[in-house]
């Protein structure tokens, strides 16, 4: 672990790599396991404020999931996540060609209907961050349905703080982001490539 700014960081984003595979996975991460989408309380504010122009392009059954649950839901610890489709599919998850799961809310902001990409968590994913009172730790979730995303990450040399770069800046900033960089450089030096090794050996 090290520390960025006000935050812990694993070397595990610097050491893995990390490129999502939709065309392997059809987006698995959206409708398995059993809790929804953290979001951050300033996000509960902007579903409110967007959610008419997202709902037209979710599907009747997220819709009704929304209807009858709310925007968002409280888990039992307290934090605030997207509701669930019958304990499984995230409400705002939606499928498309070859039965792809993508996100409803990106749907809209790729269409320009509105300026909110989806929920950072989602956004930072295979990245999660836990707030504390005085600093926030950084991780990686590792999935067994990411798998595919794994393999393709090692295929295209992609570390994990790579692949979600958009991710981290849109949540820490670019200081932030350039920071982290610098440590991750600086290791690469001093830490010989494990790709490198295994040829070796």
């Amino acid at each position: 672990m090290f520390q960025v700014g006000n935050t812990i960081v694993s070397e595990a984003i610097l050491d893995n790599e990390f490129a999502c595979n939709l065309s392997a996975c059809k987006g698995a991460c959206c409708i398995d396991g059993d809790a929804g989408a953290p979001l951050e309380e300033k996000e509960v504010d902007i579903l409110k404020q967007n959610y008419s122009k997202i709902e037209p392009y979710l599907s009747t059954r997220g819709q009704e999931a929304i209807n009858s649950q709310g925007l968002f839901v409280t888990n039992d610890e307290g934090g605030l996540e997207t509701p669930l489709i019958g304990g499984a599919d995230c409400a705002y998850a939606i499928r498309g060609r070859n039965k792809t799961v993508h996100c409803g809310i990106e749907e809209a902001y790729n269409q320009g209907d509105i300026d909110w990409k989806k929920p950072v968590s989602c956004h930072l994913y295979p990245i999660r961050v836990t707030n504390y009172s005085d600093f926030s730790a950084i991780n990686y979730h590792k999935w067994g349905i990411c798998d595919s995303a794994c393999h393709l990450g090692r295929e295209l040399q992609l570390p994990i703080y790579k692949f979600v770069k958009q991710a981290l800046v849109r949540k820490f900033g670019h200081k932030w982001y350039s920071e982290l960089e610098e440590i991750a450089k600086k290791r690469h030096i001093q830490t010989p490539d494990s790709r490198i090794k295994k040829k070796d050996g």
